[in-house]
């Protein structure tokens, strides 16, 4: 229990450590990202933006402008929310798999496959289509990511390959057959039921569906992984998983069932961007895997296994898209963005191995005291 105890406390001490890199980065993007001058909206009874116009005495009419923070607005905000929210779901799902000592490079054709077979039924039904239909067709977004991911671990655990090569050949094979059903086209015309639920806006016309659906994936993965059973089974397989099976645990089980929720985590991601952006082809989803084991890699996951968490997994998510968005407000090259997420990966993992190094001398000094 002490043990325990004391990996909670220095997990909570990483995920305040991340918490205060995201606010240096939002007060520095703040501070040096500069203002732009902008049209004045109002929103009106139907919940559309409209101009907002001044008349002077002689009756012209002129378009009220206001100067607003890049960085600090509510309309960037709500979009770094968005784009952070797909990323941090599938990172939920990756953290779960890199607890366990596990790899998933897979989960970006998962993602393109889900919103293809779903899109497809979608596309079926025609723009018409009743809520109860788009219902059922949406369901089978997450049910085919669920399925890819319990095959990924079912290869896993039966043919007994590392699991790298295992969603190394499943990537290729996933989005394959993505892009066999679609020929290379892009699926679009969904309900408009649909894609009105997804993209429902406040009062202020802000879409928050995305942001919603991360928050409740957070709570819902770190109950799991923190509170439950199967959860801490996964933290024990991931430390030692020879000690996990001479404990009488059914690693098997264990890796099934963290590639299983990590091929959910995809799919439910994807249904997300099929009724956002409205289309769905067999390209989407590449380089994801990167900026998924990104994320999870930055909020702490060890890829060693055995530590980890779902808010550190949103955090670190949350970490990736404020630099990809300062490297746009800055007005820097946009090429740099890849090279700058994959020095951020390996400082995070050198970072670990330090930090591993310095808890086994931690051990070793207080073994030769006592």
């Amino acid at each position: 229990m002490r043990n325990l105890g004391s990996a909670q406390s220095r997990w909570r001490f990483q995920e305040g450590g991340l918490l205060i890199v995201v606010l240096v980065l939002g007060v520095l993007l703040t501070l040096f990202g500069g203002s732009v001058e902008r049209p004045r909206f109002t929103i009106a009874a139907d919940g559309s933006r409209e101009r907002v116009f001044a008349v002077d005495a002689d009756g012209n009419k002129a378009l009220v402008k206001e100067r607003v923070n890049l960085f600090l607005n509510a309309e960037n905000l709500t979009q770094l929310a968005k784009d952070t929210s797909f990323i941090a779901i599938m990172a939920v799902g990756m953290t779960a798999v890199i607890i366990a000592g596990q790899i998933d490079l897979s989960i970006g054709s998962i993602y393109a496959l889900a919103g293809v077979i779903a899109g497809l039924v979608l596309q079926a039904q025609g723009p018409n289509a009743t809520g109860a239909s788009v219902a059922l067709a949406a369901f089978l977004c997450p049910l085919a990511g669920l399925l890819c991911g319990f095959l990924n671990g079912a290869m896993v655990v039966a043919l007994r390959v590392h699991p790298f090569i295992i969603t190394l050949g499943s990537m290729a094979i996933f989005r394959g057959i993505a892009f066999v059903r679609t020929s290379g086209l892009s699926i679009g015309g969904y309900p408009e039921v649909f894609r009105n639920a997804v993209k429902w806006q406040t009062a202020g016309g802000l879409t928050l569906v995305p942001l919603l659906v991360m928050v409740i994936v957070l709570v819902l993965g770190g109950l799991w992984l923190s509170r439950t059973t199967s959860g801490r089974r996964i933290y024990a397989v991931g430390g030692n998983e020879m000690a996990s099976r001479y404990s009488g645990l059914r690693v098997g089980w264990v890796k099934m069932g963290v590639f299983t929720i990590s091929g959910l985590s995809a799919g439910i991601a994807s249904l997300l961007a099929l009724g956002y952006y409205g289309s769905a082809t067999s390209a989407d989803g590449q380089g994801y895997e990167l900026n998924v084991i990104a994320a999870a890699v930055v909020g702490g996951a060890s890829l060693s296994g055995g530590r980890g968490t779902a808010l550190g997994a949103v955090l670190g998510a949350l970490i990736i898209q404020i630099i990809s968005s300062g490297i746009v407000i800055l007005h820097i090259d946009q090429n740099y963005s890849q090279l700058i997420i994959g020095s951020v990966v390996i400082l995070a993992v050198v970072l670990d191995q330090f930090n591993q190094w310095l808890s086994r001398r931690r051990l070793a000094d207080s073994g030769r005291k006592t």
